[in-house]
């Protein structure tokens, strides 16, 4: 195992080194200084995405969204209660759908809400449609359970 892991800065898109030794709730990041993990899912462009699946040792829980979705809009604030619960176990990113066509396609989102766990840009698990705060930490730990 590694001394150290890295995790992209959600504010900035620095690329931080942490010690794994430490717990990383409290961790800042080494150019802007804000909290790496603040409890909030981070709103990613497709460049943006890249980086963090390109960067992240962490696992990656993409919502894959549109604004004019009513069931995505829905459920945003379970995404939120569920970032605050899989943080920092967890990176959490909301990625508009319309905005990144080449990512939905690369991954073959057909519809949405989906979710998406990545880890070291493979794909663990998918599901579609809205769902709850607690069924999204569920589903999201029986998939890390997986690895």
């Amino acid at each position: 195992m590694s001394d150290t892991f890295q995790v992209v800065c959600g504010h900035c898109g620095q690329i931080n080194r942490l010690p794994a030794a430490r717990t990383p709730a409290a961790a800042k990041c080494g150019k802007c200084h804000t909290p790496i993990f603040d409890g909030h899912p981070i709103e990613v462009d497709e460049a943006a995405f890249q980086r963090h699946l390109a960067h992240s040792d962490l696992p990656l829980l993409i919502d894959v969204w549109a604004p004019w979705c009513g069931p995505c809009r829905a459920m945003a604030p379970m995404f939120e209660r569920a970032t605050a619960e899989l943080e920092p176990r967890v990176r959490t990113l909301k990625l508009n759908s319309d905005n990144a066509p080449d990512v939905s396609a690369r991954f073959g989102i057909s519809g949405i809400p989906t979710l998406l766990l990545v880890k070291g840009g493979r794909e663990l698990s998918r599901v579609s449609g809205a769902m709850d705060s607690q069924r999204i930490v569920a589903w999201t730990l029986s998939g890390l359970g997986r690895l």
